[in-house]
């Protein structure tokens, strides 16, 4: 099912863009942004590994400095048929953790200090399980082309605002449209291109609970350790970046209200009851 929903979410960004390119910039001027945004995202997917990574000062660490951390992920890729990632070591207490890295060969999962403190064994694992999922499940790379797409739609919404202040508009509709459609489009297309993105972020957390249960073996100790990171965030602010609150299992920035629609993870109630489900063996 959250398969299904990524694929129609990308598929309405894709009808976006090609409707925003249409009537903002016409054929050429949507090639054009979306291989400019393209360009940009697959930097930040080619380097995203090393980059967020030095942003939290992380530090890999090995087998002999943390051997229980080593010997849960060695299982946990085991029964995934994966390959074991390196492990990061955030220095934080704020209890929280993310995956990130291209592909299975090239990967990294990264835990705080807080994270350790406050989960049980089985509750760890849970949280590993889940990180692990997205590499599995190709996340980072859905997420990449997600906000490629986004990127262009709003680039193209800037293109053609500047190109109706400075009257760069052409008169010919087939270079972008009519001005009042433009008009409406400049406003419309970037939020709801930033909307389905974050609703495709929030799929891709609801996909990634599931097949990490599903490798743990255990989804209510995911539902507990969710519950307890999400508690702990409320206490222990984490300084983290927006532009990366998307990689943490919870989510490290608060907000509510209309917020929730720009939310990259589901409501942590909808999350736990999901999982609570699975545990049941209910249907």
């Amino acid at each position: 099912m959250n398969t299904l929903k990524t694929t129609f979410l990308m598929a309405l960004l894709t009808v976006l863009l090609v409707t925003a390119g249409g009537a903002l910039g016409g054929e050429g001027g949507m090639v054009m942004a979306f291989v400019f945004a393209l360009v940009m995202n697959g930097v930040s997917y080619w380097f995203s590994d090393k980059i967020v990574l030095r942003m939290y000062g992380a530090k890999e660490i090995g087998p002999d400095e943390a051997p229980k951390l080593h010997r849960m992920v060695q299982e946990l890729t085991l029964r995934a048929k994966m390959v074991m990632p390196k492990l990061y070591l955030i220095p934080q207490e704020a209890p929280n953790a993310f995956a990130t890295g291209r592909d299975e060969n090239h990967a990294a999962v990264a835990v705080t200090e807080g994270i350790l403190r406050i989960l049980d064994e089985r509750e760890l694992q849970g949280v590993l399980a889940h990180e692990l999922s997205h590499i599995k499940n190709r996340d980072i790379l859905v997420g990449t082309i997600a906000a490629a797409m986004a990127g262009a739609i709003s680039m193209l919404a800037n293109i053609a605002h500047w190109g109706m202040i400075f009257g760069g508009r052409g008169n010919d509709d087939r270079e972008g449209g009519h001005p009042i459609v433009a008009l409406a489009m400049i406003i419309i297309a970037p939020l709801a291109a930033l909307l389905v993105q974050m609703a495709i972020s929030r799929s891709r957390e609801f996909g990634a609970d599931a097949t990490g249960a599903a490798i743990s073996g255990d989804p209510l100790s995911l539902a507990n350790a969710l519950r307890k990171l999400q508690q702990a965030a409320e206490r222990v602010p984490m300084e983290a970046n927006p532009a990366t609150a998307h990689m943490f299992i919870v989510n490290p920035l608060t907000g509510g209200g209309l917020m929730t629609l720009f939310s990259t993870h589901p409501p942590i109630e909808e999350r736990i009851r999901r999982l609570e489900k699975m545990g049941s063996g209910r249907s």
